[in-house]
């Protein structure tokens, strides 16, 4: 029998070898990634600075010990040039070298990749992204370079005011650099969280040091002569920065899926078996639009791994996805939220507490289907209003 294949060695596609191999510990397992195969939480590295961890600490382990741990072999710099469905073989490249590897069950979690905005400027190949380890390694070389260097001010501007923006806002403020959040939307977290959450939130940042210039986007980013960038705003403002960060948001990758004729959407389409539209070809973690929703968040991808997992083991076993609300790493304004379903019209009902608030996503027929818990003493009504939102996809019976 040909091995299970997975594609990606990311939270998702470890997550599912962890889970598959409490059950089935025999059945070969194979793991094919472009990158060194390290298995780490990314979650962990917008908040690396406070908890004082250095890119060589947020490791797990690496392929080698992967490897022995999960009774997997895992080939790492290999490249997935093609899949080939019918005859259930993928065509791999490593070292100038094309080699077939024919599969049972092949599974996606090629994860996603950033957005990258045109920008302007001889400083816009310095923009750094953090979607990877490798990734944190080479931004915190620049930021500890800018420390040697004594850059008095230690500036970063970050495009985006998402989730990741605002918590490696956080992460970076508290630990003594100067950080300036710049987006085109109005508020942070717009995606997310009603005008009036937004805007408590912001200022909770903003009270910590935090600045915005929000409403505008960048123009062009200039080197300076000495160290340093000039960041110049569509707006007409501008700000010096040591370090730029892009945080604007993520893209499933879809390549991949898309030369091998499996259907995609804003992700890798999948039925709640995370079945895609070929026989024994599956998708989990970043890349996969699930029954129509894309929800890239640790929770998701957790129940995802234990469901296919059985799946895969002989149990054919739906996803089960529950009220799962977002904790945001941003202790300066502390924020949890559960975001209602984009097809769902709601109400907003706020309650005021001294330290935040509590603001309440009600529908047409008085259920609640969503809330935004911000400050410790909301926070703590997390469980109870969890329990009372509906599931986004029931347990199978």
């Amino acid at each position: 029998m040909h091995p299970i294949v997975i594609i990606g060695s990311g939270m998702a596609g470890y997550t599912l070898a962890r889970e598959f191999r409490k059950l089935s510990p025999e059945q070969e397992l194979v793991m094919i990634c472009a990158d060194d195969a390290v298995n780490y939480a990314k979650p962990t590295l917008s908040n690396a600075l406070v908890g004082n961890k250095v890119p060589d600490q947020i490791g797990l382990g690496d392929a080698e010990k992967m490897s022995t741990q999960l009774t997997m072999r895992i080939e790492n710099h290999t490249w997935v040039k093609a899949i080939h469905a019918e005859q259930h073989e993928l065509v791999l490249e490593k070292d100038g070298k094309t080699t077939i590897q024919p599969y049972s069950k092949l599974i996606l979690a090629v994860g996603a990749n950033p957005i990258r905005l045109a920008i302007a400027g001889d400083g816009s190949d310095d923009i750094h992204v953090v979607n990877s380890l490798m990734d944190y390694r080479t931004f915190r070389n620049s930021l500890d370079q800018c420390n040697t260097e004594n850059c008095d001010d230690k500036r970063v501007v970050i495009l985006g005011a998402g989730l990741i923006g605002c918590e490696f806002a956080n992460d970076l403020q508290k630990t003594g650099h100067q950080v300036t959040i710049i987006d085109l939307a109005s508020q942070p977290l717009g995606r997310l969280l009603p005008t009036h959450v937004a805007q408590a939130f912001q200022e909770g940042l903003e009270h910590a040091g935090v600045q915005f210039a929000l409403g505008t986007t960048v123009e062009k980013i200039t080197k300076l002569a000495e160290h340093g960038y000039t960041v110049t705003l569509a707006n007409g403002q501008s700000f010096k920065a040591d370090v730029v960060l892009s945080a604007i948001g993520l893209q499933p990758n879809l390549e991949l899926a898309k030369t091998a004729t499996i259907q995609t959407s804003r992700g890798v389409i999948t039925n709640t078996l995370m079945e895609t539209n070929y026989t024994d070809i599956y998708a989990l973690g970043d890349c996969a639009e699930v029954n129509g929703m894309l929800l890239p968040y640790v929770m998701p991808i957790m129940q995802q791994a234990r469901a296919l997992a059985k799946t895969l083991s002989g149990q054919t076993t739906t996803v089960h996805y529950p009220a799962m609300p977002v904790a945001v790493k941003t202790p300066a304004a502390p924020l949890t939220v559960l975001p209602p379903p984009i097809d769902v019209e709601v109400n907003w009902e706020n309650e005021e507490f001294e330290d935040g608030m509590l603001s309440k996503a009600i529908d047409a027929e008085g259920t609640l289907r969503g809330f935004v818990l911000l400050g410790a003493t909301a926070g703590k009504q997390r469980l109870v209003l969890t329990k009372l939102v509906p599931d986004l996809i029931p347990a199978s019976i």
